[in-house]
């Protein structure tokens, strides 16, 4: 079993949940393939055996891996997508982190984790994805994301204008901060965080929600995810930024930008005692009675 192991950054809280990843992993005869740049930040804190190798990029990672463990947070999961790419390898996300929707194995379920994988104890979550088919090459040739973009206004004295349409009829004129358009999985992220609907993960729609809208009747709004989402900003500034997950690039406030659903998705592992639902109840305390 070839195992690549990626993460970014690393505290000393850490070292002893990372260790014994790395020897539960080990204890069964895995072949690690651990991301290069990771293995530099780690290598003086914990130990490998010799059966190790090493990946800088998606090619690499395409020829040395079945599974790619994600050591860190939702956010190292995120970017684990661009390694990943289309390759369908299955990603399982440890939270050494703090919320953790993503990575939603504990650092106490190490262990358990671990021996469900190698056993086949688990679930194969495909997640959909979203891409940015114009302007073309903005975010190089990954222009997909698995949680949300975003369009911002650039200068914080100045409200932005998004115009959305949908399949090329018009859907609104959004004033404000800027715009969101996220995934079912982005749908607990930042959409969350400006008062969207969370979506189950197989649900086949994208949300389109307004940063700190300056019209009160404005709310979030669902869509299919098979609709051509076209947008464009006016403004007094001529540039503006956008970000695609953890990536963002500026944009001319004459460039329209169209987004799609993605043809591929990303495959996520999840133990068969987990679910989304309990996910969220765990996550957002749902169920527990906090009026004491």
């Amino acid at each position: 079993m070839k195992v690549a192991l990626f993460g970014k950054a690393y505290s000393e809280d850490q070292k002893s949940y990372l260790q014994l990843l790395v020897d539960e992993l080990a204890k069964r005869g895995a072949e690690i393939c651990i991301y290069e740049s990771y293995y530099k930040t780690i290598a003086s804190e914990i130990s490998f055996g010799d059966n190790i190798s090493f990946f800088k990029n998606s090619k690499g990672i395409r020829k040395n891996a079945d599974v790619l463990f994600s050591v860190g947070g939702d956010g190292t999961m995120l970017d684990t997508v661009p390694l990943v790419r289309n390759s369908g390898i299955p990603i399982l996300g440890i939270n050494l982190g703090r919320l953790g929707f993503l990575s939603s194995v504990s650092k106490d379920e190490i262990v358990d984790a671990v021996e469900c994988y190698f056993n086949g104890d688990y679930n194969i979550d495909k997640r959909a994805l979203l891409q940015i088919s114009q302007p073309k090459k903005i975010f190089g040739d990954v222009n997909y994301a698995l949680n949300d973009l975003t369009i911002y206004r650039n200068n914080a004295a100045a409200l932005i204008t998004v115009h959305v349409y949908v399949d090329d009829k018009f859907l609104n004129s959004y004033w404000g901060d800027g715009l969101i358009v996220s995934t079912p999985t982005g749908s607990t992220a930042y959409s969350m965080s400006v008062g969207g609907p969370i979506l189950t993960p197989g649900s086949k729609n994208f949300v389109i929600a307004p940063i700190a809208s300056h019209n009160l009747t404005v709310r979030p709004i669902v869509l299919q995810d098979s609709s051509t989402i076209k947008i464009k900003i006016q403004g007094r500034e001529e540039k503006y930024l956008v970000t695609l997950d953890s990536k963002n690039s500026a944009i001319s406030k004459d460039d329209e930008i169209i987004i799609k659903r993605c043809g591929f998705n990303v495959n996520l592992i999840q133990m068969k005692n987990k679910d989304f639902y309990s996910t969220i109840r765990d996550k957002l305390h749902w169920g527990v009675d906090s009026r004491n």
